[in-house]
C-alpha cells in the first residue's frame, strides 16, 4: 500500500527522499571504454556476444534492412508513427534559432551564428519493449537542426537483429546509420569511433546505469545531453478529480522499474484515500505489476496539502520530470510552476500523451534537475559561435579603456596588444 503523508506533520527532506540504483559500476565502465578505445571493432563484438548474446558479423545494419522494415511495418502503427512524427516535427521546428547582428556604433559588428553540430550519436536502449518513440523524440530534433549524420546505435536481440519497429522508426525520423550495439560499449564506440562506427561529437538518449556512466565518462571528448534517472511522475490533483484516472498516471510511470518514482500531492483526504484504494485495484491488472509495487513501496508516496498553492511548492523542490496538475483552470498555476521537466494541463492530459503523440519531447530532466536543465530540443543539436568586427578608427577609440581594463587585471601583454595598432590607425580594414 502506498503511503499517505500530511505536509504540515512530516520533514521536507522526507517528501523529498528519492530511492536511486546504487551500485558503483565507474570501474566496470571505465575498462570497458578503455577496452574499445584499444581493441575497436574486435572488443565490440565481443562485448555484444558477453552481454546481449548477440554473435555477430557485422556491427552496422544494412540501410535496406531499414526501408524493409518500414515497408513491413503493420499500417496501423505506421500511420500512428508517421501522425506522432509530424506532431513532433511541428513543435520542435518552434524552437529553431537564428543568429543576429548588432551593428549600432560606427565601425563595430558584433554578432552570433547558430551551426547544426555535424555528427550526434543517439542511444536507444533494448530491454522488454522497443523504445520507438524514444527513436522519434531524439532523432527528429538532431533533423530539424540540421545535423549532418545521424548515427543510432541500439542493442540486437540474440538473434543479432535490431527489433524491426526501432528501424522502421529510425526510417521515419531521418536517421543515417544504425549500428547493433548496446551498453556502455556502443556509447564508447561512439565517443571514440571504432573500425565501423563513426566518431560523433555528441551523444543523446537514455539507458540504465551503465550507460549513464558511461555518458558521464565520455562527456568531455564527447558532448551529452543528460545523465538520465529513473522516471518520475507527480501529480497534483484536487478533490474534483477521478481517482481511476490520477492512479492510472501514477502507475504509468511506477511499472518502468523498481526506482521509478510516483508521487500525488493533493489537497483532498477523501481524494488521497481514494487513488491509495483503486492503486491497489488497477495494480494486479498491469502485466508489470511486480515492477509497479516495488517502485510504489519504495518511491510512492501521496502527500496531503493545505491547497493547492502549497502542492506547487512542494512540485518546484522536488522538480519532477512530468508534472501533471489535475486542477480546475489549470492555467492560472501554470506561472507558478518553475520546476519541472513537462507540465501536463487539466484532467485530459496524461503524461502518456507526451511520451508519444502530442509532440513536444519526452526527453525529460530527472532527479531534481529540472532546476537547473530542459527537455532535449533543437538546441541540443546546434552550438554557437560569437563573432566581432572593429574597424581601425573604432578600435583606436577603445584601445585606452582597453588597455587600463588589462592593467587592472595585472595583464600587460594583452593592455599591449591592445594598443599595438595605434600607428596604423589610419588604415581602415
Amino acid at each position: 500500500m502506498i503511503q499517505i503523508l500530511d505536509a504540515g506533520q512530516i520533514p521536507l527532506a522526507e517528501i523529498l527522499a528519492r530511492t536511486e540504483d546504487s551500485r558503483d559500476v565507474s570501474g566496470i565502465v571505465a575498462g570497458i571504454i578503455a577496452d574499445i578505445r584499444e581493441n575497436g571493432d574486435a572488443a565490440l563484438l565481443r562485448y555484444e556476444k558477453e552481454f546481449d548474446k548477440a554473435e555477430l558479423d557485422a556491427l552496422e545494419v544494412p540501410p535496406e534492412q531499414l526501408d524493409q522494415a518500414l515497408a513491413g511495418l503493420e499500417p496501423g502503427l505506421r500511420a500512428i508513427l508517421e501522425e506522432a512524427a509530424e506532431n513532433i516535427r511541428t513543435f520542435h521546428r518552434c524552437q529553431v534559432q537564428n543568429g543576429f547582428l548588432l551593428n549600432e556604433t560606427a565601425g563595430v559588428v558584433l554578432g552570433q551564428k547558430v551551426t547544426p553540430i555535424e555528427k550526434v550519436g543517439v542511444y536507444i536502449p533494448g530491454g522488454t519493449a522497443p523504445l520507438i518513440s524514444t527513436v522519434l523524440m531524439d532523432c527528429i530534433p538532431a533533423n530539424i537542426a540540421g545535423c549532418r549524420e545521424i548515427v543510432m546505435a541500439s542493442p540486437p536481440t540474440c538473434g543479432g537483429d535490431v527489433h524491426p519497429a526501432i528501424l522502421a522508426a529510425a526510417r521515419i525520423a531521418g536517421v543515417n546509420r544504425v549500428f547493433r550495439c548496446g551498453g556502455a560499449q556502443a556509447i564508447a564506440a561512439l565517443a571514440y569511433g571504432t573500425e565501423s562506427v563513426p566518431q560523433v561529437d555528441k551523444i543523446v538518449g537514455p539507458g540504465n546505469a551503465f550507460v549513464a556512466e558511461a555518458k558521464r565518462q565520455v562527456f568531455g571528448r564527447v558532448g551529452i545531453d543528460m545523465i538520465a534517472g529513473p522516471s518520475e511522475i507527480l501529480v497534483i490533483a484536487s478533490a474534483a478529480s477521478d481517482p481511476r484516472h490520477v492512479a492510472a498516471d501514477l502507475l504509468s510511470q511506477a511499472e518502468h522499474d523498481r526506482n521509478a518514482c510516483a508521487v500525488l500531492v493533493t489537497d483532498s483526504s477523501a481524494l488521497a484515500h481514494a487513488v491509495a484504494a483503486e492503486l491497489e485495484r488497477q495494480l494486479p491488472l498491469l502485466p508489470r505489476a511486480e515492477a509497479a509495487r516495488a517502485s510504489l513501496e519504495a518511491n510512492g508516496k501521496i502527500i496531503l496539502t493545505r491547497d493547492i498553492p502549497q502542492a506547487i511548492a512542494i512540485a518546484n523542490q522536488l522538480a519532477p520530470e512530468h508534472l501533471e496538475l489535475c486542477v480546475d483552470n489549470p492555467f492560472d498555476y501554470l506561472d507558478q510552476v518553475e520546476n519541472a521537466g513537462s507540465i501536463f494541463l487539466g484532467r485530459f492530459c496524461p503524461e502518456a500523451l507526451g511520451d508519444y503523440f502530442a509532440g513536444a519531447n519526452h526527453t525529460l530532466p530527472t532527479s531534481g534537475t529540472a532546476r537547473f536543465s530542459s527537455p532535449l530540443s533543437v538546441e541540443d543539436f546546434v552550438k554557437k559561435s560569437q563573432f566581432i568586427y572593429y574597424s581601425a578608427s573604432a578600435l583606436s577609440g577603445a584601445s585606452g579603456r582597453i588597455a587600463a581594463f588589462a592593467r587592472q587585471e595585472g595583464l600587460e601583454g594583452h593592455a599591449r596588444s591592445a594598443l599595438a595598432r595605434e600607428a596604423r590607425e589610419g588604415a581602415e580594414q
